[in-house]
């Protein structure tokens, strides 16, 4: 069995760049599907990994973990069918949740244990220290609003057995929420939240991105915490297939407005 979901880049159209999703607490790969097959869609070729398993006693040796798999999740992405060596660049790893936090504190670490130097990284959902959202998570409705507003986000959710429920209940590792706020990553990130959730510790979010050298932090109106597959999710992935295509032109937009009347 594969540790990782394939989506590729339209036949006949040169791959412009590799993705790799990690999720987030309860996800699987199968909630990215949605996601991963709009980034192909542009060309990128997308690889989503099962969600690392993170907890206080062995941060560090989960956080290489997370990184070897990363690595080998890499590894052979330049072939259409992934028998083949090598890996189209810009690499870009996408977070959500916890995995965002996993890759922010990755792409910061002294000697990155990755194997897989990423271009950039796109952090999606950062969990902040909130306790009062996650208190009032009783029931599986409770955790699916906290989530999203999305009705095919929610059935997906529902409908996949291997979702683990009461997920966002549990607690993130201080020693997690520390390395991740406090990295000092030097690769280009976006930075995505939604302005509905609960979980997000919004002036943390503005001073880890304002601390960071290259870094944008993009706020979705009505995005809940499932950012990248709320209502949203659209708009959210053209944010991040424009973040692609500016990383590609070094971090020059492309389309700059000269005059708007809205």
């Amino acid at each position: 069995m594969t540790e990782y979901t394939d989506h590729h880049a339209p036949e006949g159209l040169r791959t412009r760049g590799t993705v790799i999703v990690v999720p987030g607490r309860g996800e699987t790969r199968e909630t990215y599907t949605r996601l991963g097959r709009r980034l192909a869609a542009d060309a990128y070729r997308v690889r989503v990994v099962d969600a690392p398993d993170i907890d206080a006693d062995d941060l560090d040796g989960q956080l290489a973990d997370l990184g070897t798999r990363l690595a080998a999740a890499g590894d052979g992405t330049a072939g259409e069918n992934g028998t083949e060596g090598g890996i189209v660049r810009p690499v870009v790893l996408v977070g959500a949740d916890t995995g965002a936090l996993a890759v922010a504190a990755l792409a910061g670490a002294v000697g990155t244990p990755t194997g897989l130097r990423p271009d950039a990284v796109v952090l999606a959902g950062l969990p902040g220290h909130t306790t009062g959202a996650v208190d009032a998570i009783g029931t599986w409705d409770d955790e699916l609003d906290v989530r999203t507003s999305c009705p095919a986000h929610r059935g997906r959710l529902t409908d996949d057995t291997q979702v683990r429920r009461g997920a966002l209940a549990e607690s993130v590792p201080e020693a997690l929420l520390a390395a991740a706020h406090g990295s000092d990553a030097d690769v280009p990130a976006l930075i995505l939240v939604g302005d509905a959730d609960p979980l997000a510790d919004h002036d943390t979010l503005v001073r880890t991105a304002k601390s960071l050298p290259r870094a944008r932090l993009s706020t979705v109106r009505g995005g809940h915490h499932d950012v990248l597959n709320d209502l949203q999710h659209r708009s959210v992935a053209a944010e991040i297939v424009t973040f692609l295509e500016t990383l590609r032109n070094d971090l020059v937009p492309l389309i700059a407005v000269e005059t708007s009347d809205w």
